[in-house]
């Protein structure tokens, strides 16, 4: 069970929820919940033994959740005539995500991507035989 809720996305979000939002909401929660399960499988733990704050994952699932509730179809753009504006590409996916400055308040660094390439090296090449010179 998420340790966010409705009423805590409802709140941050400054207005109600409409039934239809309100049970995207819920649906969402339990998956930002599973997400951060994936990477503290020991959540509860941490959070009994203080490691963690429990408001800093209420107030982390709700924002991951509201993201989403803002934009679900994640336009991050968008003009009619000469009036435009822009949001930011990150907080404006449209998909469920945890950002790394978020995952960094539970401890967890963000990981670095790191490219191995081959240094392939061809063999010498050798005289052939018969050859002549």
């Amino acid at each position: 069970m998420p340790y966010a809720t409705a009423d805590d996305v409802q709140a941050v979000l400054g207005r109600a929820l409409t039934p239809e939002e309100a049970g995207m909401v819920n649906r969402r929660l339990e998956q930002v919940e599973r997400m951060i399960i994936r990477r503290i499988p020991d959540l509860a733990d941490q959070i009994t033994s203080g490691a963690i704050d429990q408001a800093d994952v209420v107030d982390i699932e709700a924002e991951a959740v509201l993201r989403v509730v803002r934009n679900p179809e994640g336009l991050f753009s968008e003009t009619d005539g000469t009036y435009g504006y822009q949001l930011d590409r990150e907080t404006a996916s449209g998909k469920l995500q945890i950002l790394p400055e978020e995952w960094q308040t539970f401890g967890i660094r963000p990981s670095k991507m790191h490219m191995i390439v081959p240094n392939l090296v061809a063999p010498a090449r050798r005289p052939m035989f018969g050859a002549g010179g």
